[in-house]
């Protein structure tokens, strides 16, 4: 795979030490095991895979290397390059702007973006209104689009069975900007429909086989649906495809309702008429980074941290996995460890940080299990782990350990 060119601070010594020994060791990722660090009193169980992806390296590389090659010129980016909020604050201190954020809400107006201006597309994509604009502006979509391979992947097997005449069903969060990007690109070839979860396609499936009326669809979909969209006949050829960063059991446990719904109407000798295989628009590296973590979850350990931006899809789904067995602490820094009694965490439930205090057992060793988002600088895990270890006295050398591995 590419190597990109990414910026040294965003790079780390522990976990470049543990990636490359394990890519070495296992360069076909079939080990989805954790490495153990122990350092004595604390011992770190760290995930198989992990932070930036390439997609994000790739935009990452394309950004710096914008700023770096246009000096003088006003950049800027279509909203955050990516969800963590060090990058896109590095970003920010560089000069350059952001025109909306996450949710579409404009913070530059489109009159004030001139030909002469360059406008970084980021690496969720974006959708074909604003990619049409920008055209109209006379402002370049293609050198500056950072737009994730994976995601245009997503985009193209839609295409493919959109002209087949199926019905796109996007796994997706209805505002975040690559489902919104992939239901903008979608509906260029057919009728589209966007669902956030199981429970969602479970209501869907009703009103597929008739157990619910049709008109329960507009209601409960509202603002999720294309224009035109018609329950009648629009529900009868499907195809699912996701959001990259959504859980990716999840999605295949949709598809797998749709289809059993699908067969359950029309039939089993039928279903390729009704029903488009789409499991190959899955992320490598969603599906990489989920199963590492299933693999933590196998694990005994005391509790789990996960580093990553607060609004980052892909890092949530990992502190989903693992709050089901550990206490599980979602931190965006190492700032967030106060100290070796309180953490300052985010909550996916109440959508807001809180402090946890005594989050450390006195028991020894402490087993802490770590993970990042695909978005998270690996640096930024090197510092939790740092802050950690400096609570336990008596611990080990990380050098030594390192080398023991």
């Amino acid at each position: 795979m590419k190597k990109f060119d990414i910026p040294a601070h965003y790079k780390s010594s522990i976990i470049s030490h543990i990636k490359e020994m394990r890519k070495k060791d296992d360069p076909r990722k079939k080990d989805f095991a954790p490495t153990r660090l122990d350092f004595g009193p604390v011992v770190f169980l760290i995930a198989r895979h992990f932070g930036f992806c390439y997609g994000v390296e790739n935009a990452i590389e394309i950004a710096y290397k914008t700023i770096d090659e246009n000096p003088g010129k006003r950049i800027f980016l279509l909203s955050e390059m990516i969800h963590n909020p060090h990058v896109n604050e590095d970003l920010r201190s560089r000069g350059i702007e952001f025109i909306m954020d996450n949710y579409g809400k404009q913070f530059i107006q489109w009159n004030e973006i001139t030909s002469d201006d360059i406008v970084i597309i980021p690496a969720f994509g974006t959708t074909i209104e604003i990619e049409n604009l920008l055209k109209e502006k006379g402002i370049d979509t293609v050198k500056y689009n950072t737009t994730c391979p994976f995601v245009e992947k997503v985009w193209n097997r839609a295409e493919a069975i959109g002209r087949e005449n199926y019905t796109i069903i996007i796994h997706g969060k209805h505002k975040h900007e690559e489902t919104r990007a992939t239901f903008s690109h979608s509906t260029q070839n057919s009728p589209s429909l966007i669902v956030r979860d199981i429970e969602e396609t479970t209501l869907l499936c009703k009103i597929i086989i008739g157990d619910l009326p049709e008109d329960e669809f507009y209601k409960f979909f509202k603002g999720k649906y294309s224009e035109g969209f018609d329950v009648k006949k629009d529900l009868m050829k499907v195809g699912v495809v996701n959001q990259t960063t959504m859980l990716a059991s999840e999605t295949q446990a949709i598809a797998d309702l749709v289809r059993e719904t699908m067969i359950k109407k029309y039939g089993a000798d039928n279903i390729k008429q009704h029903f488009a295989d789409t499991r190959d628009t899955l992320c490598y590296a969603t599906n990489d980074n989920q199963s590492a973590t299933t693999g933590l979850v196998q694990e005994n350990a005391d509790l789990a941290i996960v580093v990553g931006g607060y609004n980052s899809s892909n890092t949530s789904h990992l502190v989903e996995l693992l709050e089901e067995k550990f206490p599980t602490y979602f931190i965006s820094e190492a700032e967030k460890i106060v100290s070796n009694r309180t953490i300052n965490h985010f909550d996916l439930h109440t959508h807001s940080e809180k402090a946890t205090r005594n989050y450390l057992p006195d028991k020894r060793p402490v087993t802490i299990a770590i993970t990042s988002g695909a978005s998270c600088p690996d640096s930024i895990v090197d510092d939790v782990i740092n802050k950690l270890i400096g609570f336990f006295d008596g611990a080990a050398d990380t050098e030594k350990v390192l080398n023991s591995l």
